[in-house]
């Protein structure tokens, strides 16, 4: 099922040469569903990158296409990465950006987590 407003999947793009082994990584985690890994300009301390291993462009395209398993699988990964990471209990922020307006520059869903500092307010107000 088509998502509306979204193109078909750039299978170039570079997450999804990161994920064939084609651009090497920084790898924290990898699973059946997902895989993180250190950003390359990191915006804080933590800065790390986990995404699905299927070929998503959105947070709509995902839910609207991975099974129940591979989104299940996918949070239970960023979590765990969280966990491994030691963020849980200072806290840590997870933000995914969404087509153009939002910033996103990779056309693979992912979830960015930063951590190892306050964070402050996330959108300035103008």
């Amino acid at each position: 099922m088509p998502v509306k407003g979204l193109g078909e999947y750039d299978s170039n793009n570079v997450f999804a040469r990161i994920l064939r082994g084609e651009i090497p990584s920084r790898r924290v985690f990898e699973n059946e569903f997902a895989v993180a890994f250190h950003d390359i300009a990191p915006q804080a301390p933590i800065h790390v990158l986990v995404i699905p291993r299927g070929p998503y462009i959105s947070l709509a395209d995902f839910t609207a296409k991975a099974s129940a398993e591979e989104i299940t699988g996918f949070f239970r990964a960023v979590g765990e990465v969280a966990q491994s990471l030691d963020l849980e209990a200072p806290g840590y922020r997870i933000l995914a950006n969404m087509g153009e307006d939002a910033g996103q520059e990779v056309p693979h869903f992912h979830v960015h987590l930063f951590g190892g500092r306050r964070l402050g307010v996330m959108l300035v107000h103008s």
